[in-house]
């Protein structure tokens, strides 16, 4: 069954090994093109992330590198990787080819230079965070004890989002960030959050916020990293399906997706350790929801709330 993953880390390895790992088959990589075609994926989503402790000057610089590595390696390299810069693309791609999506993890940076994200936007990124776990000049991330929302330039940037038909993703934000975003937000997103009901992490939603996101069309993708599944112990793809399960029963069962995180976790899912068993995960969801329904986790329920 095709998957279509709105979150991974690779361009962060690419970059910090200057283009030492290969995109195409490093056993490093979790999310390889190797492995992604074995695990049957249709489309990656590929993050931009700069570490906070980095030099406020080199970060724009980092954001620039790590896309040259995306079009220079991940797609030049890999001539069945396809450049999604449309939303219409997901409807052109061949049957052997896999789309690539860029995405930005937190707004650090542009500063507070909206030019710079014009720039991001027309190389192609299409979803946007406005933090990670920290504070930025946006917003307050779900790590900042100040736990305050958007600044008056984030709500600048969720309104570039809007005109440009771009993800707004909710995922790092803190508790009142979240809900600053969905009141003016069109195209909200959760690329890799869990339920807070069942592991109360401030990475996850609570079900206020699963509600809200369900009301407004906006999509959560599960994240298959363990500390957002549960509290302690090893985790399952049982465990992660309970997420899924959780999301249902609050009405969300079409709009719920897939966000691995591979390449940006240290610990995994027994049985779900990297991109090449992602039909693993399918095959337990089979057991326990229709095919349709199925389908709609894997893939279907993106293309249906993409922006049109």
């Amino acid at each position: 069954m095709n998957i279509i993953d709105l979150h991974c880390d690779v361009l962060l390895h690419l970059y910090e090994s200057k283009g030492k790992i290969k995109f195409k088959d490093s056993p490093e990589l979790d999310t390889s093109y190797e492995k992604m075609k074995k695990g049957g994926m249709k489309v990656q989503a590929f993050a931009i992330f700069i570490w906070p402790e980095m030099k406020s000057d080199s970060k724009f610089q980092s954001a620039l590198d790590q896309i040259h590595y995306f079009y220079t390696d991940v797609l030049a390299n890999n001539p069945k990787m396809k450049l999604i810069r449309d939303w219409s693309d997901f409807d052109t791609l061949a049957d052997d080819e896999i789309g690539a999506l860029l995405t930005l993890e937190g707004v650090d940076a542009i500063g507070n230079d909206l030019h710079k994200l014009s720039i991001l936007h027309q190389l192609g990124v299409r979803s946007i965070g406005l933090t990670w776990n920290n504070a930025n000049l946006a917003a307050d991330g779900a790590g900042e004890p100040r736990g305050a929302g958007l600044t008056s330039f984030g709500k600048e940037i969720v309104q570039f989002n809007n005109r440009h038909k771009i993800l707004t993703d909710v995922s790092h934000l803190s508790d009142q960030a979240f809900w600053d975003v969905m009141e003016i937000a069109d195209y909200p997103i959760a690329s890799h959050s869990n339920a807070r009901a069942l592991c109360n992490h401030p990475r996850n939603v609570t079900d206020d916020m699963a509600k809200a996101m369900f009301a407004k069309n906006g999509l959560i993708h599960v994240v298959y990293n363990p500390p957002f599944i549960k509290k302690q112990g090893d985790s399952t793809i049982a465990d992660l399906i309970a997420h899924i399960d959780h999301f249902c029963a609050l009405g969300g069962e079409k709009q719920i997706g897939l966000g691995s995180d591979f390449d940006g976790i240290s610990s995994k899912i027994i049985d779900l350790e990297d991109a090449s068993k992602h039909q693993n995960l399918i095959n337990e969801l089979l057991k326990r929801y229709p095919e349709e329904t199925v389908k709609g986790f894997a893939y279907q329920n993106f293309l249906d709330h993409r922006p049109k």
